[in-house]
């Protein structure tokens, strides 16, 4: 594996992989690698000839400066884990070099951008957008591959390669990764005490079996109960719980409003001071 921390060099090495028609998966990550992220390398090596892994916390993604402050780091764990993955290059640069100068791009993200994490997080959306764009522009891969956990960002990330123009580029959606009690794998877990540690379950937990309730109850019916029940617990407290459609990320407020009887519940909870995202597939039929 290659550690690369210029944008010049990533490019080269890729356009010279193009030009020896071989084909590229990208695998954007902020780094403090887990399961999830191997899951997301392993189909990215058993489906191209290079795997290209970024490792960049990307500052304008963030709008709350300390949880910017706190995201784990952790580049050279990071690193044997790639290693280990079998990956052909680390990107791993510095702010500089991504943003030599700022970027003020904004997006026309529309209506998927604008709800949920949109709404939560002034900004978050677009500061996803530019980085991506860059890395996509930078690596011109023929596959990228994204975690479902982040359910949002993928179907914002299709529609930014809309208006980019990356037409020719497959965005590939992996399923969450679980530990065993049911917890969405992410790299805030490790700020969990111990105590909330063995809360956090709970979430994944009551999503779930909210999928049969869900069969006798409204749209309505089923948010309040997941709502309440999470909430029960004294350490958490639920930012928000939507139940959407999965193409265009808008609410839903009746069954009969899920395509083909699928709709996704995503859920923002607080356990103490750190913010979990999950999500649960509904099949309503």
């Amino acid at each position: 594996m290659e550690i690369v921390r210029k944008v010049n060099n990533i490019s080269e090495l890729c356009a010279q992989a193009r030009t020896e028609g071989k084909s590229i998966g990208l695998v954007p990550t902020m780094g403090a690698l887990h399961a999830g992220h191997v899951s997301l390398i392993e189909r990215a090596r058993k489906e191209n000839d290079i795997v290209v892994v970024s490792v960049f916390v990307n500052p304008t993604q963030f709008n709350n400066p300390e949880d910017l402050r706190t995201y784990p780091r952790t580049e050279e764990a990071d690193c044997e884990k790639l290693e280990a993955a079998g990956v052909d290059y680390a990107f791993i640069p510095s702010v500089e070099e991504i943003y030599p100068e700022e970027d003020t791009r904004i997006f026309n993200l529309g209506p998927v951008a604008e709800v949920m994490e949109g709404a939560m997080r002034p900004g978050h959306f677009n500061g996803v957008a530019q980085i991506v764009s860059r890395l996509f522009a930078m690596t011109g891969p023929t596959r990228a591959y994204f975690g479902e956990k982040d359910f949002q960002q993928i179907a914002v990330i299709r529609r930014m390669a809309e208006l980019e123009g990356f037409d020719k580029l497959d965005i590939i959606a992996c399923p969450i990764k679980r530990e065993a009690d049911g917890l969405a794998l992410s790299s805030r877990n490790v700020r969990l005490t111990p105590r909330q540690r063995e809360v956090a379950p709970a979430i994944h937990a009551i999503m779930a079996a909210s999928v049969d309730d869900a069969k006798s109850m409204t749209v309505d019916q089923t948010i309040k109960s997941v709502v309440d029940k999470i909430n029960a617990h004294e350490e958490m407290e639920v930012e928000y719980y939507q139940i959407v459609n999965p193409v265009t990320m808008q609410p839903i407020a009746d069954w009969n409003e899920a395509p083909c009887g699928e709709a996704v519940g995503c859920i923002t909870v607080y356990l103490g001071d750190v913010r979990l995202i999950d999500n649960i597939k509904y099949n309503i039929k």
